[in-house]
Formats: C-alpha cells, structure tokens, sequence
C-alpha cells in the first residue's frame, strides 16, 4: 500500500517556516494533533469502504498515534491483519485455506458446518480459477479524504501561528 503526502498551503508556508524557527515544539505539537485529527478521519473513511461479514478486517483497522520525526509528523491507519492486503488489491488465481473460507461462509450464510465447509471449498476453487477482486478501502479513502485531510493540516499551522501571535485561532476555520 502507497502512503499519502499532504502539505501546508503554499501562500502559508513562510509565516509557518518562520513559526517552526521561533517555536519549533508549538508547531510541532499542534501538527501531531493536526495529523492524529486527519488519521481518525481516514481511519474512518477506510472502515466506511471495507467489506464485512465478521467485522474482524474492519475492527482491526485503525489510526496510529502520530510520530514525529524531525519537522514531520507522520500519521498511520492500517491493520496487522495479513489478508488485508488481498482485499485491498485483489489477488491473482491461488488456492486460499478453505477452512478459512468455510468459517466465512458458517458466518456469512447462517450454515452448518458440513455445508459451511462445502461452500469454502466451493469459494476456493472459484478463487483458484480467477483470483479475488480488490476493494481498494484504504485508497478510495486517501483520495476521497484529500481535501478534508488538507483543511485539517492548514487549520493546525493556522491554530499554531495564532497561539504565537497570541491570539484565538479563527473561529470560522473551526470544524470539517
């Protein structure tokens, strides 16, 4: 999976390289809040697209508590799962763990073991004919939330240069 890039208005960026010079922990601080406000709205948007029968991709997807590195803060919304990368993606032609696919189906469709297992066999034979489809969840996301993403990262670096100017960030950029 690709990561996102997001930066600061550029008619901001010299009052915001000046703020980093005169305070660099301020900006920093309201940065990381500006990134951990833009990965639990990602983390949102991904849940929103990823497919569910068991809820176990989707509960299992989630924003990191930001990093920062330098002058960069960096966020993360993913999960440890190992499948999610097929479902992303899709897969080419395999031959996948029909139990696996028979817990899905038991699950799914209500059924009783015996059948559940049928129906994985079934699934996995049709996999290993013609791969899987991907749902692309974290892609649509990032590029569905851009523009949210880039109002969240501006109102940060707004809210820091009002905090050194001394003064309340304004209230009309308040809110997605």
């Amino acid at each position: 999976m690709t990561g996102i890039r997001i930066e600061i208005d550029a008619s901001k960026v010299a009052a915001v390289a000046d703020a980093w010079r005169y305070a660099p922990d301020l900006m920093a601080e309201e940065l990381v809040n500006g990134v951990l406000e833009a990965s639990l709205y990602l983390e949102r948007l991904v849940k929103d697209n990823t497919p569910t029968t068991t809820n176990v991709l989707r509960g299992s997807i989630g924003a990191r508590e930001p990093r920062r590195i330098g002058e960069d803060a960096i966020g993360v919304v993913g999960t440890s799962i190992g499948y999610a990368i097929p479902v992303e993606l899709g897969s080419k032609p395999h031959f996948p763990p029909v139990q696996a696919l028979a817990d899905w189906a038991r699950m799914k469709f209500g059924l009783p073991p015996e059948e559940a297992e049928e129906v994985g066999y079934a699934v996995a034979r049709k996999i290993a004919r013609e791969g899987t489809k991907g749902h692309f969840m974290f892609q649509r996301a990032f590029s569905d939330g851009e523009a949210t993403v880039q109002a969240i990262l501006t109102r940060a670096a707004e809210r820091g240069l009002a905090r050194l100017a001394g003064r309340p960030a304004n209230p009309s950029s308040a809110g997605v």
